[in-house]
């Protein structure tokens, strides 16, 4: 087997990414649209609190997978196909039993839905037969080659799977909009969800298997492997609970005090935020099966120095879309849902300290999971969930929906990110925290500056409609990009940062 080429994989990887997260923004974009003209705004409500029940259901998995490619890793590193192929099989059975249990679990759950809506939902719905059909697609997502994702991920071959994700999701899009256009019909629209579903895991099966045909699921690991590989679970277990109580609890709790309207309200703009943290991830993805591979054949000083390029790559980014946020959203809100649909600039404020705070965690958890430090983090996830959820459920009644976000932000702070990048310096890297800590803290002052300059200057802006747009977009971009390189120029991190996109591109062609 050839060595895997991770500067390669990488920018082919994040090409494909991209390519996939710009049009899985504004193709979902449009289909929003669509439903907010031609159904209504309360589907929207609709389709986040189903969406993040089945979240919490997929509690399931247990951080299965992400168990499996880091115990690829080795193996491909080393050519071992007859461990691959027996990790394969163990994944295939734990996979067809997290489906089995999805199934009866969300079955269990299915009369107490109602009682998570406050308010009216729309006339003609059978909230009943729309969650079973939500849950039949998610049951779906694990008994159909699920698996064999995992080969493509260790593989650094995300691309693949971008490719044909791109491709079903344009037939699901498609088929959806003509559903909302022709019949109004939201049951079919979900309906087309379940089967295009379907239909992505079998294409993305079928490319595993013709790439690499030698891994076949068959053979069996030593009882000490599967113990190791079950230790890792049950650490991943309580990543996986926090992850899911931080991203679903804000839905459930919004739609359960406040309304389905209010709930779609705030998903308009978290759908944007969301959409950004989409093209970050596409980084962390590409790279995170590179890390892993460093992390076993590098040094320390080189795994260090490439974390901190990492680090200061990732926060040159969240400064432009820091200042992008306050100068874009409220004009784009505008100009899409209209003032009815608007929530104060604050709000704005509030999305950009948690757009930072999430990336930036995202970070070094990218790195932990890459290393396999799941079991010395393994309760920081669950204790900063539960901090969350209780602030979300006190905090919500006190001062609405300021209170969903603050308690999300709080959490964050002061428990989840002082306490993972405490466990990474401590397990991993032989470094001075304080020297990383002081680097941190000047990307975020000149994150502050850079956002709070593009404030002032975009409020005196006076064009409406897209001119507004365009002009906020440059100084959006123009302001941070320049204090940024004024202020990093000398550093080793950003003549490193610039060699190594340089390098990418090359790669790239």
């Amino acid at each position: 087997m050839a060595k895997i080429e991770r500067t390669k994989n990488a920018t082919r990887n994040i090409i494909f990414g991209v390519i996939l997260r710009a049009y899985q923004i504004i193709v979902p974009f449009l289909m929003r649209t669509a439903m907010i003209y031609l159904m209504g705004v309360q589907y929207l409500g609709l389709n986040s609190l189903f969406t993040s029940v089945l979240q919490v259901l997929n509690l399931a998995e247990l951080g299965v997978g992400s168990s499996m490619i880091y115990s690829m890793y080795r193996p491909i590193a080393e050519d071992d196909n007859t461990t691959i192929c027996a990790l394969m099989k163990l994944y295939r059975t734990y996979y067809r039993l997290i489906g089995l249990i999805i199934a009866v679990v969300g079955c269990i759950l299915t009369p107490f839905i109602p009682k998570l809506i406050s308010g009216d939902i729309p006339q003609g719905i059978n909230i009943y037969i729309l969650y079973l059909l939500n849950l039949g697609a998610t049951v779906l997502s694990y008994w159909l080659f699920a698996y064999k994702n995992s080969i493509l991920q260790a593989h650094q071959r995300t691309d693949i799977v971008s490719k044909v994700t791109l491709i079903t999701n344009t037939i699901q899009y498609v088929l959806q909009l003509f559903v909302l256009w022709i019949f109004k019909n939201y049951y079919l629209y979900v309906i087309v969800m379940l089967v295009t579903q379907a239909l992505t895991n079998i294409v993305t099966a079928i490319m595993a298997d013709k790439i690499y045909p030698q891994f076949k699921p068959k053979g069996e690991l030593h009882k000490e492997e599967i113990h190791q590989i079950n230790q890792k679970i049950r650490d991943l277990f309580t990543a996986k609970l926090g992850g899911v109580v931080v991203g679903s609890a804000d839905t459930i709790v919004i739609s359960a005090f406040l309304g389905l309207t209010t709930l779609a309200v705030y998903q308009n703009y978290y759908f944007i935020m969301n959409s950004i943290c989409g093209f970050i991830t596409v980084i962390f993805s590409a790279i995170t099966a590179g890390i892993g591979n460093s992390l076993v054949t590098g040094s320390s000083e080189k795994n260090y120095n490439d974390f901190k390029k990492f680090t200061f790559i990732i926060c040159f980014i969240l400064c432009i879309c820091c200042c992008c946020f306050v100068g874009l959203y409220q004009p784009f809100m505008k100009l899409w849902v209209g003032k009815k649909f608007m929530l104060s600039f604050s709000f704005v404020i509030l999305f950009c300290i948690l757009f930072y705070c999430l990336e930036l965690a995202m970070v070094w958890a990218t790195v932990k999971d890459a290393a396999g430090l799941w079991h010395s983090d393994r309760f920081r996830p669950l204790i900063g969930a539960c901090a969350n959820l209780i602030m979300n459920i006190v905090l919500v009644q006190v001062i609405g929906l300021y209170g969903i976000i603050l308690s999300t932000v709080f959490s964050y702070i002061f428990i989840s990110m002082p306490w993972l990048i405490h466990n990474l310096f401590k397990f991993l890297y032989n470094e001075s925290l304080k020297v990383y800590l002081k680097d941190l803290s000047m990307y975020i002052l000149v994150a502050i500056l850079a956002t709070t300059i593009t404030t002032i200057i975009c409020r005196k802006i006076t064009f409406v409609g897209i001119f507004e747009l365009v002009f906020k977009g440059i100084i959006s971009i123009i302001i941070p990009v320049s204090i940024e390189i004024l202020c990093y120029r000398k550093k080793e991190e950003f003549k490193e940062s610039i060699k190594l996109v340089k390098k990418m591109l090359k790669k790239g062609q």
